[in-house]
Parts: structure tokens; sequence; C-alpha cells
């Protein structure tokens, strides 16, 4: 039976996450930010489901966290690092504190928590870190663009380490999902009010669609689970999953443009060495 320590298991793609693991058997440790969501998810299967009170942009409590856990449940041999949000707005309309406040949770509240668990996992010689991501750290779209710097970011810090720490018997992956049906869109998205009226014909129809599209997503949050639970018990887990129809589609669309583009330009790019 393996430990599982996920952060944001409240709704969305953390709970479906947890709820996969328990199905299969294993312990789920999940963090959450209120006491009663706590108590509610702890009720789930008593005994092997644990909730924790963590915020993961509190630099401060998250290695406490780690170390109680570890010290009270067991060693922890799968991390999870899925709480985030996205935030909308125009790069101009939007403030300096709304992305950092997009990164701290994001991509800092990630780092943060991989390295509390990584000693551990070190010296065990074994661990799988598995960090969701999404299309969006590696495909944009407008309107998004804190969301996207933070999971692009996120996703160069996950292939960065799964390449220092392979020796060392741990597995990491970035799981990029395309659309799901949870509230990502909804409830949880950050939105800037609208202010320069020269992008009202860009953004205007996009948040409206945005809207309109939450809840009619095309992907089911409980077969990424399932997925999620086969990916931490692969032997040879990849450093990108992509889920998602969606997904596969435009992130295919992107490479074929980056394709071209290098096409397009090798001579310049060639040019570039000294002559010898």
């Amino acid at each position: 039976m393996n430990t599982w320590f996920i952060t944001g298991v409240s709704s969305g793609f953390g709970r479906a996450i947890a709820q996969a693991a328990l199905n299969a058997g294993d312990h789920v440790v999940g963090t959450l930010r209120s006491e009663k969501d706590r108590a509610d998810f702890s009720a789930i299967a008593p005994g092997r489901c644990d909730g924790v009170l963590l915020d993961v942009a509190d630099e401060a409590a998250i290695a406490p966290t780690i170390e109680r856990v570890e010290r009270e449940i067991g060693p922890i041999d799968v991390l999870v690092n899925n709480a985030g949000y996205g935030h909308e707005g125009i790069v101009e309309e939007s403030t300096l504190e709304e992305m950092r406040r997009q990164f701290d949770v994001n991509l800092f509240g990630a780092v943060a928590v991989t390295k509390a668990v990584l000693p551990g996992m070190r010296i065990r010689r074994a661990g799988r870190i598995i960090n969701i991501t999404s299309m969006g750290g590696f495909i944009t779209m407008p309107g998004l663009g804190f969301y996207h710097a933070s999971k692009f970011a996120l996703e160069g810090f996950t292939e960065t380490l799964g390449k220092e720490v392979k020796d060392f018997g741990i597995h990491v992956t970035a799981v990029e999902p395309g659309s799901f049906r949870t509230n990502w869109g909804g409830s949880s998205m950050v939105r800037t009010s609208r202010s320069i009226a020269d992008y009202d014909a860009l953004m205007n129809p996009l948040r409206e669609r945005r809207k309109a599209y939450d809840g009619r997503q095309i992907g089911d949050p409980a077969k990424l689970g399932a997925a999620v639970v086969t990916l931490a018990g692969s032997a040879n887990p990849p450093a990108h999953l992509l889920l998602g129809s969606d997904a596969l589609r435009l992130v295919e669309e992107k490479l074929a443009l980056m394709q071209a583009e290098i096409a397009a330009w090798r001579h310049i790019t060639l040019a570039m060495d000294f002559a010898e």
C-alpha cells in the first residue's frame, strides 16, 4: 500500500486523484484550507484518508507539515502537486501582485512541497513526484498570460528535477490536462476587471465563452484520477503525460507550427556560429 500526499483535494483533480488512489487500496493524505473540508475529506475512508490543513502559499508551514505526516503516518511514496488556480486577465490590465499570487500558489508552493518531500525519497531511493501542470504549460491562449507563465515555469522545473533525481529511484512526471469538467474556469478562477477598451474585441468574447464552457468541458476528472494512479504504478513513467483529446490536438498543432518556423528561419539560426 502506497502513501500519497496530494495538495488541493477539496475538489477537481485533487479530489479525483485522491478517490482513485483510495479505490486502489492506498493511503491518501490530502491538503485542504478549512477545518470543515479537512473533516469531510478524512471521513471518506477513515484510517486510509487523512486531511491536513495547509495553504501551499504559506511556505513556513510546509516543511513542518511534511515532517509531521511522515512521523505520524509514514513515508510519502507518491507526491502529487495539484493545488493551483487559473488567473484570467489581459497582461496590460493585470497587476504584478496578481502575478505574484499566481506564482506563489502554482509554482513556488509546488517547489516548496517538493523540496520538503525530496530528502526522504532520496534516502529511501524511491518515490514518485507528479506535478499537475496543464496543456497550458506548452500552448497558450489570450487572456491567460500569468497562468501560462506559472505553468511553463512548473514544466521546466519538473523536467529538470526528473533529470537530477533519476539515479535515486525517483520518477518525476508533468501531467498536462486539457479541459476537464472541474471548476477551474468557474468559481475557482480569478478574473481581472476589464479596463482598456482596445482589448474589448479580443477579450470580451473570450471571457464569455470560458464562462459558458464551464461545466461542459470534454474531460472526465474520474478518468484523469485513474490515469494518475496508473502512472504512479508504472515502472517506466514518462517525463510528460498529456491527458485529453483537446490537449493532444492543440499540442500537436503547436509542434507543427514550431517545426515550420524553425525550418523557415533555419538559415538565420545556422549563421550565428563563428566562421572557421
